[in-house]
């Protein structure tokens, strides 16, 4: 693998003093040009590690704004996604949608099934404006892996990407599942090395981007797990940087 512009299709900004200047150095410091901005912060680390076992969930709104306000004036450095909550009318969405690139909705959090009628009218939405829409899936029943295939058979026009490598680091029934949905991306944060080379045969080079989930994990571990790989620098590239540009609706650079 030599040395290719990356675009870190996933991290968070928690909304605290400092953290647009931690990210950005960051970024220097690991030789990326661009990222994916999402709110982080929106439920506590104890408590979400406990919802993804026992279930749950919270009503509270991300920090949408100040993904927005870290965002400006980096000169398309980083790039916005609003993080839905679906306790929420779709028109919150809707209303602000320009301001953004995508959107994530996560059951982990909110705890709304990927197939209920508020998730499936935020997607619309999504079709409308043409974003792409991160999902992170659970092993539960209404937010697994097969939900979203099921979602996305409804919405083809619109671009799906599963999140940290499926369920767990070693999802291999997650690539079966989406392997014949051209609509579905996979987002290699959290796999193993493994799960990543899988992908990249079965759904292809296309499909897959690379991304970090910083700063619960340090992007160099991730970059790391694709350097083990040694992949040809077409495929690194496609990985790193052009499908990422192609989801958010970016020509290639």
């Amino acid at each position: 693998m030599t040395a290719q512009p990356v675009l870190d299709f996933h991290v968070r900004l928690v909304p605290r003093n400092g953290a647009r200047t931690r990210l950005l150095a960051m970024l220097d410091e690991c030789d990326m040009e661009r990222a994916v901005v999402c709110a982080g912060g929106t439920i506590d680390l104890d408590r979400l590690s406990c919802q993804l076992i026992e279930g749950g969930h919270v009503e509270s709104d991300a920090d949408n704004d100040a993904v927005l306000a870290a965002c400006e004036g980096t000169d398309g450095r980083l790039v916005p996604f609003f993080f839905a909550n679906p306790h929420r009318a779709p028109a919150a969405y809707r209303s602000r949608a320009a301001e953004f690139r995508g959107l994530e909705i996560s059951p982990a959090v909110h705890g709304v099934d990927l197939l209920d009628p508020r998730v499936r009218a935020l997607v619309d939405v999504a079709a409308t404006v043409g974003h792409p829409v991160y999902v992170v899936c659970l092993a539960r029943r209404g937010s697994g892996v097969a939900d979203l295939v099921t979602l996305a058979r409804r919405f083809r026009q619109v671009s799906f990407v599963l999140g940290h490598s499926g369920i767990g680091n070693i999802d291999f029934y997650a690539l079966a599942l989406i392997e014949d949905e051209p609509n579905i991306f996979l987002e290699t944060s959290g796999g193993y090395t493994s799960v990543a080379e899988a992908a990249l045969r079965r759904l292809g080079p296309a499909r897959v981007v690379f991304g970090s989930e910083y700063p619960l994990q340090h992007p160099s571990v991730e970059l790391v797990k694709f350097r083990a790989l040694r992949l040809p620098p077409e495929q690194w590239r496609q990985v790193a940087w052009e499908n990422a540009h192609r989801l958010i609706g970016e020509e290639k650079p």
